[in-house]
């Protein structure tokens, strides 16, 4: 049975009739179209399902949607504006943050929630909240790299 459920999608409303209990992911990738939010081991791990609720960095695989009744929620979708990437997805490309891309929407999402909350990170802020997204390309160096560089030019 649905239920009615709004929240703030990268800054536009929405309003869903959806069983509570699914989990954002699904919500946002099959009700919504926003594929950018990733599948990976769908048990809280891997941080490729990452998106910001709030200012916190949150893992949707296991996220139920209600949770986020009343609440701002932003995607990857939701970082460029007028068609020009945020300086954090610029820095990742500039950097080589990414490989194959599958877990860099939620390296970015968690990366944006730590300058979110922490203009100026030091080198071991971003490793430790980095620690828990995953990347099987071992991209992680010039991920925090990038990170590096868009809290320079924040």
């Amino acid at each position: 049975m649905g239920e009615s459920i709004s929240f703030r999608l990268n800054g536009k409303p929405v309003q869903l009739d959806v069983d509570g209990d699914r989990t954002l992911l699904w919500v946002l990738r099959t009700d919504l179209g926003l594929t950018g939010t990733k599948y990976g081991c769908g048990e809280s791990y891997c941080g490729a399902c990452t998106v910001v609720v709030g200012k916190e960095a949150v893992r949707s695989c296991q996220l139920p949607v209600r949770a986020v009744r009343g609440k701002d929620v932003t995607t990857i979708e939701g970082l460029e504006r007028d068609g020009r990437l945020h300086p954090l997805q610029e820095a990742f490309a500039d950097a080589g943050g990414l490989q194959c891309g599958f877990c860099t929407p939620g390296m970015i999402m968690a990366a944006y929630a730590l300058l979110l909350k922490t203009p100026k990170p030091s080198r071991d802020q971003i490793l430790a909240r980095m620690e828990g997204n995953l990347c099987r390309c071992a991209a992680h160096h010039r991920i925090v790299t990038a990170i590096e560089q868009a809290s320079a030019k924040a």
